[in-house]
């Protein structure tokens, strides 16, 4: 990294948490001020687009005759709005000019008009158009995403701009555009529907548009509400536009474009242009206007991480958030949470949910959805609330956890929230069996979950990555099995395993089958705290060789041949690092064909590749929070995070064990 330094006068540039990851060529970021001269002048001055705010940094950059750089939001930014408290993934850096000022070249109309784009490059923007039009995302993602009707007649859409914006006047357009737009896209398609899209801070009266007019036309609908840009590409196949944005994603669409005035897009030979730009004289393909805009021009970096990231993983990054928002939309009733859990529970929902508390299940089957700790339905619950079932969805912790114990009441990065039931018990469907038997897993979905099972294989995470030994002598001659400990009261044995129920018992089989083998017995690090049941019975001893109850989950299934399991997670962490797992119960993992089960399953059909299973389990089925931001990321954003709080994990005294043990009494998990 080079010793320079950016200087900036907005104070919002200051506030973008991932700013040195998006500009690592610059070591320091300082705050220019009239009144407080720095000692040592910046190498450049930075400033957002042509906000008013970057009048002064580039009034600044003149009278100290320092190069200017322009920024701005990248054309895909985030799952909701800057003002929601959303950070950019993305950040376009302009040396020239900047992209909607059509009056002076900038960086991206010059790579237009003169760059060569490699195979590579081609093949990359292919690549990422197809993710981004499968995953129907736009500049911003938070707008619910309906399904479209059809309808017979024509339609067609003109999209509306709120007066004022930049890149109206330096797109060579004025208001009068939007009129000659309007008019132009009646006179074109004579029996069409036309859908207005209008800003709906226009309608709520917060800012002026130009077109609200179009609502008193007969062959007018305006559409005001929030929407996802994709579910009005649904319904037309031509859209007329004066600068938006939303043209240029319609191509993406596939669509036919109209333009006003002269967005980045405009002049390259792929729209129907009423302005020319005479400095635009090379005609262009999508993938090459593609590549320019959205590789080139434009840098990107996880918000939660700060870390630098590729166009592939922030659009897996935001498609993951926009499926888990747009899945848990809607109002929840939250039923028997303890005061803990209520830190938290609301932002595993998304910010397009609204969840309230109460203690108990309503008497009535309510509007809302109800969501309970799966731990509290058992067959009793669900004979007494009958009724309330079918609008009941169950919670528990996810896969990938955290950096501590959930007796610990160390908050989780991950959960999951289904609807059928839970991934635990296969005595009914769960949305995760769903999720594995019927998905039409795509390819860039296996390769991220084949990249996820290599990486946490590498750095050594589990679902609670507890600190513990990691030094192991185990003979060279003998079959190396791995027994893991379970809860003995853990849901997943009563649900899922009801010829072995416990750790005693599944050694005496173990040992049984396997007469000489090198047994290792690894109990529960809930019941070696003493928090849970589980412990092995006194005679026991002689059915293992070794108790690696203190040593490291992950230092074990790197030794061992096999994993012998009721239903422990461990089986599926086996399975990450290709062990053979044998299960004597029916966890989630067991019934697809890379196991060997005790017993069968009639849902479970298919037969799943690894990749396969590691998408449904990790990416697909499971919420995912940002601790610092509270807000939905994605599993490669937690495992990250995981890294991260794993380097800074203090290994507690007895004393702070016990301390937490009785806080937990206090105040409850449930």
């Amino acid at each position: 990294m080079a010793n320079k330094t950016a200087g900036f006068t907005s104070s919002g540039i200051g506030k973008i948490s991932a700013l040195p990851a998006l500009l690592p060529e610059f070591s320091h970021f300082s705050y220019l001020s009239y009144l407080r001269p720095l000692h040592n002048k910046p190498d450049v001055v930075i400033g957002w687009g042509l906000k008013p705010s970057s009048l002064q940094a580039r009034r600044y950059a003149k009278r100290r005759q320092l190069p200017y750089i322009a920024l701005e939001d990248g054309f895909l930014r985030s799952l909701g709005l800057g003002v929601a408290g959303y950070q950019g993934h993305s950040l376009i850096v302009d040396h020239t000019g900047i992209y909607y000022d059509a009056s002076k070249p900038s960086d991206l109309e010059n790579w237009l008009n003169n760059a060569t784009f490699t195979i590579d490059e081609i093949n990359q923007a292919e690549r990422c158009i197809h993710q981004l039009t499968r995953y129907r995302l736009s500049k911003y993602n938070h707008a619910p995403d309906p399904a479209s009707s059809s309808s017979p007649q024509e339609r067609v859409l003109v999209v509306d701009q709120t007066a004022g914006d930049a890149s109206i006047e330096f797109g060579g357009a004025n208001a009068d555009s939007f009129e000659q737009m309007l008019a132009a896209a009646l006179t074109d398609h004579p029996t069409a529907e036309i859908l207005v899209k209008i800003h709906p801070d226009v309608i709520a009266g917060k800012k002026q548009g130009h077109l609200l007019s179009a609502q008193n036309h007969p062959r007018c609908r305006v559409i005001s509400k929030d929407i996802n840009p994709w579910a009005l590409f649904d319904q037309v196949e031509t859209v007329y536009v004066v600068t938006s944005q939303l043209g240029f994603e319609a191509l993406l669409a596939g669509k036919r474009v109209h333009c006003f005035g002269l967005p980045f897009y405009a002049g390259w030979g792929l729209t129907e242009d009423r302005l020319a730009c005479s400095r635009r004289h090379t005609k262009r393909t999508l993938h090459e206007v593609f590549a320019a805009a959205y590789l080139r021009y434009t840098r990107y970096a996880n918000p939660y991480t700060l870390k630098p990231a590729t166009l592939e993983e922030t659009i897996a990054l935001i498609a993951d958030q926009k499926r888990q928002q747009e899945r848990l939309r809607g109002k929840w009733i939250g039923c028997g949470f303890s005061s803990w859990k209520r830190r938290f529970i609301h932002n595993f929902l998304g910010g397009a949910a609204q969840l309230t508390y109460q203690k108990t299940l309503p008497e009535a089957p309510p509007s809302q959805k109800l969501l309970v700790w799966s731990s509290r339905i058992d067959h009793t619950f669900e004979q007494q609330h009958a009724a309330l079932m079918p609008h009941l969805w169950r919670i528990e912790d996810g896969f990938i956890r955290s950096v501590g114990l959930g007796v610990d009441l160390t908050q989780p990065l991950s959960l999951v929230i289904d609807a059928q039931g839970i991934y635990y018990d296969p005595s009914q469907p769960s949305d995760l069996e769903s999720l594995l038997e019927y998905s039409d897993f795509s390819d860039d979905l296996l390769e991220r979950a084949g990249q996820l099972r290599e990486r946490l294989v590498a750095l050594k995470l589990s679902k609670y990555n507890v600190r513990g030994h990691d030094t192991l002598k185990l003979p060279n001659n003998r079959l190396i099995i791995l027994v893991p400990g379970q809860v003995e009261s853990d849901a997943s044995i009563a649900t899922g395993s009801p010829h072995i129920r416990t750790n005693s018992a599944l050694l005496r089989e173990v040992r049984r089958t396997h007469p000489h083998a090198f047994i290792i017995y690894k109990a529960h690090p809930d019941v070696v705290s003493g928090a849970r049941i589980g412990a092995l019975e006194p005679d026991t001893k002689h059915l293992y060789d070794l108790d690696a109850s203190h040593v490291e989950i992950t230092t074990l299934l790197e030794r061992v041949d096999a994993v012998h399991t009721m239903s422990s997670l461990t089986g599926f962490e086996a399975l990450l690092r290709h062990r053979k797992v044998h299960t004597y119960g029916m966890p989630f993992y067991a019934g697809w064909g890379l196991t060997q089960d005790a017993m069968h399953c009639p849902r479970r059909s298919r037969a799943l590749t690894l990749e396969a299973l590691v998408a449904g389990t990790l990416i697909l089925y499971p919420c995912y929070v940002a601790p610092s931001s509270r807000q939905l990321c994605n599993a490669e954003t937690a495992v990250s995070l995981l890294e991260q709080a794993r380097t800074q994990q203090p290994t507690l005294t007895w004393k702070q064990r016990l301390y937490r043990l009785y806080r937990n009494l206090l105040i409850g998990r449930h």
